[in-house]
């Protein structure tokens, strides 16, 4: 249900919302209880990718449709919420109404105004750099890694074939706290289009390491870039997608890695978005740092 945002000192404020945990059940996954509180989390966490699908209906509001076609989210994840907590979407107003347009966003939570999420949405293809795009990745020597040792930038990463048929599709937005009808129904783009946080599952691509360096190692989202080419993603669509590392670094509590990835429709080679994504691996959850 669509409800009416709120607009505050040059931001437009989105409504509440309280995710729902669906991984909660994943015994080795952060966004189980018990994993997660091993690792020093609160409890099981809400993926990051899951707060993205929060801006669709604020980007209608401001842009229309041509934000599924060459819009852009890049989010800097801050602050891991659990099942149910409320949140919500903040973005800036644009001055004026330009082709190309970058803006500030952010995702916060109703608990003291938390910052969740942080970084920028944009129109087209403005001067500016995306909020991640202007980050400085620095890798970390080799002899600091553990879980990611052998993963080096510039190294491929294994390439995907992907389609998502239309009643799978479906079965993802039950749960979405912003659904549009245009994620299970006709769009003007024909039929359905991948929400965001699908379109994220489309553009993820997995470096291949040795089983004992990934045993016991969990895993969370850093951060989210999503760029439209010549969006949206279809369902029953073919595409493919491929991609390379950026970055693999360290800090006291994480291994991590930044890669890019791509998505071409199949036939034509057209590309239709892209993706940099930040993943991290607590070291406090792997054998290699016991």
């Amino acid at each position: 249900m669509m409800e009416k945002f709120t607009e505050k000192d040059g931001y437009l404020y989105g409504p509440w919302r309280s995710p729902v945990n669906e991984w909660a059940g994943a015994s080795s996954s952060i966004h189980n209880d018990d994993t997660a509180r091993k690792v020093g989390m609160r409890g099981g966490t809400i993926p990051g990718t899951v707060h993205l699908n929060l801006f669709p209906p604020l980007m209608l509001e401001l842009f229309g449709p041509r934000w599924f076609e060459s819009g852009c989210i890049s989010m800097f994840y801050a602050y891991a919420t659990t099942d149910r907590e409320e949140v919500r979407a903040i973005v800036q107003m644009p001055a004026q109404n330009t082709p190309d347009t970058l803006l500030e966003a952010r995702v916060e939570a109703r608990t003291d105004n938390r910052l969740v999420a942080q970084g920028t949405i944009s129109m087209g293809n403005p001067a500016q750099p995306s909020y991640l795009h202007s980050l400085e990745l620095k890798d970390a020597p080799p002899e600091e890694l553990r879980i990611l040792a052998g993963l080096k930038k510039g190294m491929k990463l294994p390439s995907k074939e992907v389609l998502i048929p239309r009643e799978d599709a479906a079965k993802r937005v039950e749960n979405i706290t912003d659904p549009l009808s245009w994620y299970t129904g006709d769009s003007p783009w024909g039929g359905p289009i991948l929400s965001v946080s699908a379109a994220y599952g489309a553009l993820i691509l997995v470096p291949i390491l040795p089983k004992e360096q990934e045993e016991g190692s969990v895993g969370f989202f850093g951060a989210t870039e999503i760029k439209y080419i010549h969006g949206p993603i279809k369902t029953d669509v073919p595409y493919t997608a491929n991609g390379e590392i950026l970055c693999v670094g360290a800090s006291s509590k994480t291994e991590f890695y930044w890669y890019d990835s791509m998505l071409e429709e199949k036939e034509s080679g057209k590309p239709v978005a892209k993706m940099r994504k930040l993943i991290r691996k607590m070291k406090k959850s792997s054998p290699l740092w016991a």
